[in-house]
């Protein structure tokens, strides 16, 4: 007969604990110990010790948790598909072959520090077992590792789980006889900002000034860490459905890679699509560029160093040798720069990171310190161009994003500090390349456009700051308009069986639009006939790609007929994406025949 116990406490006004513990009754109705200020849970070989400060674990058993941004992952994990949770057994670790070993030490001493920074931020279980029959702590272990390992690894939603039927499942894997002791803790603290952090980023997809500031707040008055609020906060972002996706395809994009030793046209096609995808989604690009560092395609021999990168190591090597930086040194690095970030290569940062520890050295040796001066001018214009960059891609591709007039004014500083290296190179760096990006979409591209003619015109004193943030203003304002506009008629066409081929029947659906999005305070004054027009002939497009050209596509393999439709269309690039997903979904069609309809690969 199978019983379960659980007892549940605070250890401190940070960290409390759940204690559960199912099997053999006999073998566990005294489990605890309270002696001074510790916490002690116990069977015969095993503990695990509660104290004000830190975790003391004696005999078999572990650690696990799920995988979060912070939590260092093997690439063996990361590589594998349903690998959600990170798993440390007493003893156990990596060969430099990278294989696992299980030594004879059993036990672990930990603070709680350490815990939620080195483990997940919030919750974090320890576990053993009794009643297994090996006889040393090395086979206990590998059998424990036999019997849960996988099962441990692969839980999803790990924290959302019920720790009463998750011992239950975990005793059911296990030998007869055996009596599993699972307590999680868990950091109070940090899970009151998690759920608020949750609360607030799963209402609009989106955390504005004001939630930030207010979150900064309850931060400070919390006594959170920033290391562990930024973990928290991208784990949060992370998990939502629409964010994860992403992220998860990019891994898989990367695996392949990973796996073949390469990386080829299609899969960076792929890898840039979903790069500019989530910056669209305001999805943390520490999430995609942790994946980068963690699993960057082996044998990198096979592909010739780039030729940016090549100009770039000849500059700075010059400049090891004490020789002047030219104007046109410095330009060329800029486009080298643009070239790796183009090309997502983390291996040029490496360079300029290597550099400096060599500059460094020969400073310490007795070199002037006018060399560390050249090199931080360089870092200096990289900087700019990194925040300029960024900043100009979050005006072009993501949806509601208002820029500041501080941020406006910023860009007008970079503007003019390029222009001092030679006249234009603001637009060549920033502008002409991005308004060649496939996946800049209409209302992207206008803001783009008034950007680039608001910079100059305030640079010739002919506006002013203010003037160009209300018109991005203006333009953000229509985008949100049209976007809700097609929503909703694209729903009431759904759902109504409205028509809208004929006059009548489009001025009868524009009436009942108006009519609807007046109620619900939406608009103001009377719809936009224009701005009605165009959402119905992007429905018509619409239709017509998903009933007629798409099946077409799919039964030729017609990547040229998909391609003229994306240029001819005036469709943005990632919504016909979207489409393409729902109807392979909904037509449960392969994802492998998707992506390569994407990269163009039949």
């Amino acid at each position: 007969m199978n019983t379960e116990l659980r007892l549940h406490g605070k250890i401190n006004d940070k960290i409390e604990y759940f204690a559960t513990v199912a099997g053999c009754r006999t073998a566990h109705q005294h489990f605890f110990q309270v002696a001074d200020q510790n916490l002690r849970f116990f069977a015969p070989g095993s503990e695990l010790i509660l104290s004000p400060t830190g975790l003391r674990q004696i005999g078999n058993g572990g650690i696990f948790c799920e995988y979060m941004f912070g939590v260092d992952q093997p690439v063996s994990d990361l590589s594998k598909e349903g690998i959600f949770n990170r798993l440390i057994l007493l003893g156990a670790g990596y060969n430099q072959a990278g294989h696992l070993e299980i030594s004879e030490q059993n036990h672990t001493e930990q603070s709680y520090e350490d815990i939620f920074l080195k483990g997940h931020a919030v919750d974090n279980y320890f576990f053993f077992i009794n009643g297994l029959k090996a006889k040393t702590h090395r086979l206990r272990q590998e059998q424990i590792l036999r019997s849960l390992g996988k099962a441990l690894k692969r839980i999803s939603n790990l924290n959302r789980q019920d720790d009463s039927q998750l011992a239950e499942s975990l005793l059911a894997q296990l030998p007869d006889q055996c009596t599993i002791y699972l307590v999680r803790l868990s950091a109070i603290k940090h899970r009151h900002f998690q759920q608020e952090f949750q609360s607030l980023y799963y209402r609009n997809r989106s955390i504005s000034n004001n939630t930030q500031a207010a979150l900064q707040d309850l931060a400070e008055n919390l006594g959170l860490d920033p290391y562990q609020r930024e973990r928290i906060s991208i784990d949060v972002m992370y998990r939502h459905r629409d964010n994860y996706r992403i992220i998860d395809d990019y891994k898989k994009v990367l695996i392949e890679c990973y796996q073949q030793g390469d990386i080829n046209r299609q899969q960076h096609a792929r890898l840039t699509r979903l790069k500019t995808l989530a910056l669209r989604k305001e999805i943390p690009t520490v999430l995609l560029s942790a994946l980068d560092d963690k699993l960057k395609a082996q044998g990198s021999n096979i592909v010739q160093e780039p030729e940016y990168t090549a100009i770039t190591r000849d500059i700075l090597h010059d400049l090891l040798l004490r020789k002047e930086i030219s104007r046109r040194d410095t330009i060329q690095l800029l486009f080298a720069k643009q070239h790796a970030r183009r090309n997502h290569d983390h291996s040029f940062e490496k360079l300029l990171l290597e550099t400096g520890q060599l500059f460094d050295e020969q400073i310490r040796e007795g070199a002037p310190l006018s060399l560390l001066e050249d090199f931080s001018y360089i870092i200096t214009f990289f900087d700019r161009y990194d925040s300029t960059s960024t900043n100009i891609s979050q005006i072009a591709f993501m949806e509601s994003y208002r820029p500041t007039e501080e941020l406006l004014q910023s860009l007008l500083g970079s503007r003019q500090e390029f222009s001092k290296l030679v006249k234009g190179l603001f637009d060549k760096l920033f502008f002409e390349d991005i308004i060649m990006n496939h996946y800049l979409g209409r209302f992207g591209r206008q803001k783009l456009t008034c950007l680039k003619k608001g910079l100059a015109a305030i640079a010739a004193g002919v506006s002013t700051v203010k003037r160009l943030t209300a018109e991005l203003k203006v333009i953000d304002s229509k985008e949100k308009l049209h976007n809700i506009v097609l929503s909703h008629a694209k729903d009431r066409i759904r759902t109504r069986y409205s028509r809208y081929n004929t006059k009548v029947e489009q001025d009868e659906l524009c009436s009942e639009l108006h009519d609807e999005l007046l109620v619900r305070g939406i608009i103001s004054k009377p719809l936009d006939p224009e701005l009605f027009q165009t959402v119905i002939y992007d429905i018509k497009k619409e239709a017509i790609y998903l009933r007629q050209l798409l099946p077409e596509i799919i039964a030729n393999n017609d990547i040229d007929l998909r391609n003229d439709f994306l240029a001819n269309s005036g469709l943005d690039h990632f919504y016909i994406e979207e489409l393409e997903r729902e109807y392979f979904t909904l037509n449960q069609l392969g994802t492998e025949h998707l992506q390569r309809l994407r990269s163009g690969a039949f």
